[in-house]
């Protein structure tokens, strides 16, 4: 008796539709999708009830004649490629032939289409996946597909759809991702007969395009900075074969410093215009920000990858959400340096600008005693006291760590002078530290209040201050300043799995020299006799094992001073001034000096930010003056 059995075409359709038909927003994801590889302009959905009751994609692409709409119907009937090779060049958004088949066996169908030169369109009904009727029928150009009663025949996969507001946020989050994909397309969406948006086409350079798009559907308020840039791929050899190199191109708007979210929801990353997940990238992405995030924030990007097809497989899921790389290390590093580049231009040092003495000077309320250890040493330095008049050039070995003496200017003389402006924010104001700021005061010990020409600023003294002690420790790391080492009063032995003794061997020297003692001792075995004394650790051992499971997940392109980064970030936080540490004026003027000095001043290591802005606007709001 034979028990293997050929499944019917209609079993097989609905089995192919439970990898692409997963939910309402799914099938206008391949609809919307089909209408913008035939060369859409313009695409209308329209959703009832979350989608499971209607759902209708109209269209004005090219259409079909009525031969090519009865063949989509078919299971691997496509337009997009014709061989296996045309897989490795897919330059479409489709190419598998199985999202109409399988959306028409799981649902009561309807397709009206006509090409632009043919007198009739074409209307086909299909019921479950078996045609009903076929007939021509009066038809603008273009293609309409209404989906009715999902999963109607189904009713196991039907009673797993969540509630309609669920389904209606997942429709428009895929409608989102087409419309931030294709700037240059109008979309419209109605849900239960009322207009959610509609979006123009966007017109001209393709990053004002973006701009505008972004504006109409994330809202105004968000400083975004542009970013562009490029990278040729290195020639590479496989299976004996030459790849040639490949040109990379990185463009789309990011979020400044401080611009942030709790979840990915604003992190959109596309490859050839489509919307992809892909670890890697996201990894580079949040390493390109590095110290300006705060732990569990995510960055706001909306950025675009363009990449030869050869270079990218997108034939890994049905939802042709994930994709590989064949050079994926290359174009991470991309990423990551061309966000860095950005970020760091828009934190460049600016000219400096003379603040505007106060009438009252601020030590006068609040005299300070300043005192500090430099945590690469030994040694701890005195503390100094300065007050409140103009300050004589003070002695480089008593000032503590990551203050630099300014020159003394006279209080009467001081003036504000404004920087040369930046345009570097697409949507947004100058940079804060591009504009002239005047010290009001101090508020908690901890808030430096401040004025500038567009309103109010607030500056975190302790963020501040653990922002500059941390790039000027990383300034001596960068000189292979070695660090003092504490030995340990009993030496342990750490065994390590082969990849992460392999990452440590590679790394040894660098870590050697942050004062981490790591010595080989057999093979895939190692012994820490020693620590930075700036470290309170009560497990030498897993501190190490955790110090090589952080450094590992940053990836094997970063930079080797990362590895120093982690600690050093730990150890300003406890150096730096506190929250009670009451700042005379000058101390206060030099200390806003000294971030204006910095590379990326607007965030701590840990990413919390050292200023916050708070607009005319804002205030006139706030107090009901505002029209």
């Amino acid at each position: 008796m034979n028990r293997i059995k050929l499944l019917s075409e209609q079993v097989a359709n609905q089995i192919a539709a439970g990898e692409v038909v997963e939910r309402p927003a799914s099938v206008v994801k391949e609809l919307v999708e089909n209408a913008l590889d035939a060369g859409a302009r313009c695409i209308e959905v329209e959703v009832q009830a979350g989608g499971r009751s209607l759902i209708r994609v109209t269209d004005d692409g090219h259409g079909m004649s009525r031969d090519d709409a009865l063949l989509c119907l078919e299971r691997h009937a496509t337009s997009k490629i014709t061989r296996a090779e045309d897989l490795s060049h897919v330059r479409t958004m489709g190419f598998r032939g199985e999202a109409v088949p399988s959306i028409a066996s799981v649902s009561r169908f309807m397709l009206t289409t006509r090409e632009a030169d043919c007198p009739a369109g074409t209307q086909i009904i299909v019921q479950g996946g078996a045609i009903a009727t076929v007939k021509d029928t009066g038809a603008a150009p273009g293609t309409a597909v209404e989906v009715r009663s999902l999963f109607y025949n189904l009713p196991a996969r039907r009673k797993f759809l969540r509630t309609d507001e669920t389904e209606r946020a997942h429709v428009q989050h895929a409608l989102l991702l087409a419309a931030l994909a294709h700037p240059e397309v109008a979309f419209a969406f109605t849900h239960d007969g009322r207009l959610i948006w509609r979006l123009p086409a966007e017109k001209g350079v393709e990053m004002e395009a973006l701009r505008r798009r972004l504006l109409a559907l994330w809202g105004d308020g968000m400083t975004l900075l542009p970013l562009e840039g490029a990278k040729e791929l290195q020639a590479r050899a496989v299976g004996g074969q030459i790849i040639p190199a490949a040109p990379c191109r990185l463009w789309g708007l990011i979020g400044a410093p401080g611009v942030a979210r709790s979840t990915r929801e604003q992190e959109h990353v596309f490859v050839n215009r489509r919307p992809v997940d892909n670890r890697g990238l996201h990894h580079a992405l949040v390493e390109g920000y590095h110290t300006m995030l705060m732990k569990g924030r995510y960055p706001v990007a909306c950025l675009f990858l363009e990449i030869d097809p050869a270079e990218v497989d997108v034939n890994i899921h049905p939802a042709k959400r994930e994709v590989k790389f064949h050079r994926e290390r290359e174009v991470r590093q991309l990423v990551t340096e061309a966000i860095r580049g950005v970020l760091t231009e828009y934190h460049a040092p600016v000219a400096p600008v003379v603040l505007t003495a106060l009438a009252t000077p601020v030590a006068a309320v609040l005299p300070i005693s300043l005192g500090s250890a430099d945590p690469f040493s030994q040694s701890v330095r005195p503390a100094i006291s300065l007050e409140a008049s103009p300050l004589p050039s003070p002695r480089q070995d008593l000032l503590p760590m990551g203050w630099r003496p300014a020159p003394p200017v006279a209080a009467a003389a001081v003036s504000a002078v404004t920087p040369p402006v930046r345009p570097v924010s697409v949507n947004g104001p100058t940079p804060l530290l591009a504009v002239p700021l005047r010290i009001l005061g101090v508020i908690g010990r901890l808030y430096v209040v401040l004025e500038s020409d567009r309103g109010l600023v607030l500056m975190d003294q302790h963020a501040a201050h653990e922002r500059v002690l941390y790039e000027q420790m990383l300034d001596r790391l960068e000189k292979r300043e070695a660090v003092v080492s504490q030995k340990l009063l009993l030496p342990e032995a750490i065994q390590m799995p082969p990849r992460d003794a392999q990452f440590v061997m590679d790394h040894l020297d660098t870590l050697n020299r942050l004062g981490v003692g790591l010595g080989e001792f057999g093979e895939r075995t190692f012994v820490i006799d020693a620590l930075p004394p700036f470290l309170k650790v009560a497990d030498a051992k897993q501190f190490v094992l955790s110090l090589v499971d952080e450094l590992k997940a940053v990836g094997q392109s970063v930079n080797s001073m990362r590895l120093g980064e982690g600690m050093v970030a730990k150890t300003v936080c406890r150096h730096a001034v506190k929250a009670n540490d009451a700042l005379a004026g000058p101390e206060l003027e030099r200390l806003l000096a000294d971030l204006r000095g910095c590379r990326m001043p607007y965030t701590c290591p840990h990413g919390r930010p050292t200023l916050i802005e708070m607009s005319y606007g804002e205030l006139e709001k706030r107090f009901g003056r505002a029209g």
